[in-house]
Parts: C-alpha cells; structure tokens; sequence
C-alpha cells in the first residue's frame, strides 16, 4: 500500500460541512467525461464517477451531491468493460496524475478525440468539423522527459488526487528512465522541502513540451500544414523557437513573441539572420510585427496556455487576418470558445489532437485555419 503524508491544516472555528446521507447505488456508464471521471444518470441528475469506462455498470458511493449532479467513489464493477485493464502503477487511484491507466490505450485514444469533437460541437457550436485521425503516442508509458515532485519531512512524491496530502513515490511508470535516476538519486538523501522538477536532459528551465516523440510530430504537421514561399511567420508563445526554427526554409523572416524572457534569451543563441525573438506583450509585438506586411504572405502560430487566448489577442488576430492561423492547443474547451470568434474570419481546415499525455486526461489539439476572402 502506498504511504500516505497528509499537510493539511485544522481549523477549529470552520463550520461543519453540509451533511447528507451516504448512499451507495448502482450505474450504467454512459460516457466519460473531459478530465477522465465516468458519466452516469442517477436520480434524475449526472453523476460522476472516476476509474470507470463507458458501457460498464458499476456501483458506486454518492460522496458529494448538488442540485445538478452528484460525485460517487467506485465501489465494485458490476459488469465489466472489454476494455478494462489491469493499472501497473502501483499509486494508480490514489496519485492524482494519472486518470486512464484502468483504460486500454485503443480505447483512450479514442475518448480523448469524441471529447475534443465533443467540445466544438457544445461550446464552438461547429456543425461540421474537419476531424482528423489522432495521433498516438509510440510511448504508452515511459515518455515523459520530466516531472515536478514535492518534499515534505523526507516524504518525496505526488499530491494524492483531490488533496494535499504526499504519496511517498519510489518510481513514476509514466515518466522516463533517466528521469526515475533523477528521483532515485533525490530520494537517496535528505533533502529540503519544497519542489523539485526532476529532467532528463540538461537545459534551459523554460517550458517544453514532455512528450519528446508527440512534439516531434505536431512539428511536422505544422510544417505541412504551412505553405512555402512565405514573407512572414510570427511564433506567439514561441518558447525557446521549438516550431520557428523548424521552418526557417518556409519564411523571409520569423519574429518569436513570449512573455518568458529567459525562453527569448535561449531562442536568441543560435539565431539565424532570418529570425528575431521579442519578449513582451503579444498584442502589441502582433502589430508592430504584422501592420506592414503581406497579410496574403504571412502565416501566425499561437500555442497559448490552458485559460486559451485573452481577449485582446482574439480580437488583434481577427484585425490583422493572416493568411494562415495554426493553433496549438492544450485545453479543448477554450480552444473551441475561441475559434468560435474566429470563424466569420477564418475557416477550419483540420482539426488533429494529439496524444502528449498518454494514461492521463489531458489532450493536445492542432487547428489548422485559413482566412475567409
């Protein structure tokens, strides 16, 4: 069993929670929903339950309910899905990483592209959407190049799901093994609490992707998606130039834009005379580097965070129209929220997720636009 560290506080003077009667019932799984937890009808509300797989009737303790829906915890699994499989983690249901490690990775795959249809359909409102076939990870477990662990009085490891408490972690199946040496050697010794990002490679500490193979991938979709012959390309959270200076053959000239100064300074090394990186407001480097262009020449890649685009870059791309918009995406409902206030501007040509996180619920998505004439 895996040993368990809880950090949390006591409050004296906190009122007691809500109380209601614990309740156990039985439940048809009828989808999964974005973030991993299975999706029931009970009592004439949706009930969420994690570590289940659609088609399975399970049965499960109600453990928090609201006027709208309910939060069970599985309790056994009644009739089991084909595509139910045995977790190798040991810490699987208890480390708040992972939600899919239960799922066949046939099957996860093919959750994660109905959730991002799902979510241009509900929240874009997109009728008809250029879907493309996923791309899976050639790694199911073993791919990430680092992972951020904590410490507490000599306890090193994850945050147990829905709390703060440490699960003690000797070995991270998901992560890669120059990065479990890494966590080897840190647990060899006393060390101070706090955070440590453990890498597998040296390097700039900026942000990366941690799937080194997928990121390879969404890179040359990119560069197939971009046409040749180009004056400009503008790279926004451009990072260190992962994308730009992939497609210097493509472009007269790259401008990189991020608010990450010590990313522009490691993307400035080995520039070419070709690219310039810019770290600063995006909005405003997005017009100083586009108003006097050819627009009809003129490609932009923005990779944003998981709250999407601000509103202030939605509405200076729409302004400036280039010809040719990719969007990287890490979250499926902003990304659709967003490109519902591109398309009077632009049209969907491809939509492609892509699996970087394999055994977790998280989704990378590739949009590949065009400007309307």
């Amino acid at each position: 069993m895996a040993a368990v560290y809880d950090r949390r506080k006591k409050c004296g003077d906190c009122k007691a929670p809500l109380q209601f009667a614990v309740r156990t019932v039985d439940l048809k799984i009828h989808d999964i929903a974005f973030g991993g937890k299975g999706v029931a009808r009970g009592s004439g509300k949706a009930v969420f339950v994690p570590f289940t797989v659609d088609g399975e009737v399970v049965t499960a303790k109600i453990t928090r309910e609201k006027k709208q829906f309910a939060e069970g915890e599985l309790v056994a699994v009644c009739e089991r899905s084909p595509h139910r499989v045995e977790p190798p983690c040991p810490y699987f249901g208890s480390c708040g990483g992972c939600a899919y490690q239960h799922i066949s990775y046939t099957h996860q795959l093919e959750i994660k592209s109905t959730q991002v249809l799902n979510a241009l359909q509900r929240i874009g409102k997109f009728k008809d959407v250029p879907m493309r076939t996923i791309v899976p990870s050639p790694r199911e477990y073993g791919y990430r190049n680092r992972v951020t662990v904590h410490a507490e009085d000599d306890v090193i490891g994850y945050f147990r799901r829905d709390s703060h408490r440490l699960i003690d972690v000797e070995r991270c199946p998901i992560a890669m093994d120059e990065v479990n040496l890494e966590l080897a050697d840190l647990r060899s010794h006393h060390v101070p609490d706090g955070h440590y990002t453990l890498r597998a490679r040296s390097g700039p500490r900026v942000f990366s992707q941690t799937n080194d193979d997928v990121a390879h991938a969404l890179r040359d979709l990119i560069g197939e998606a971009l046409p040749g012959n180009q004056e400009l390309l503008v790279d926004a959270f451009c990072g260190v130039g992962f994308f730009a200076k992939a497609l210097l053959g493509k472009f007269e000239r790259i401008v990189g834009i991020d608010w990450d100064r010590f990313a522009i300074a490691a993307a400035k090394e080995n520039a070419s005379a070709k690219e310039s990186y810019v770290a600063g407001d995006v909005v405003a480097e997005l017009y100083a580097a586009m108003e006097k262009c050819d627009l009809d020449r003129t490609s932009l890649i923005v990779d944003p965070p998981a709250t999407g685009l601000t509103a202030p870059i939605r509405k200076a791309i729409v302004d400036l129209a280039p010809a040719t918009l990719i969007y990287v995406s890490c979250n499926p409902a902003t990304l659709a929220r967003d490109l519902a206030e591109f398309q009077w501007r632009f049209r969907i040509e491809s939509v492609t997720p892509l699996d970087m996180f394999p055994q977790t619920a998280e989704i990378e998505v590739l949009a590949q636009l065009r400007r309307r004439d």
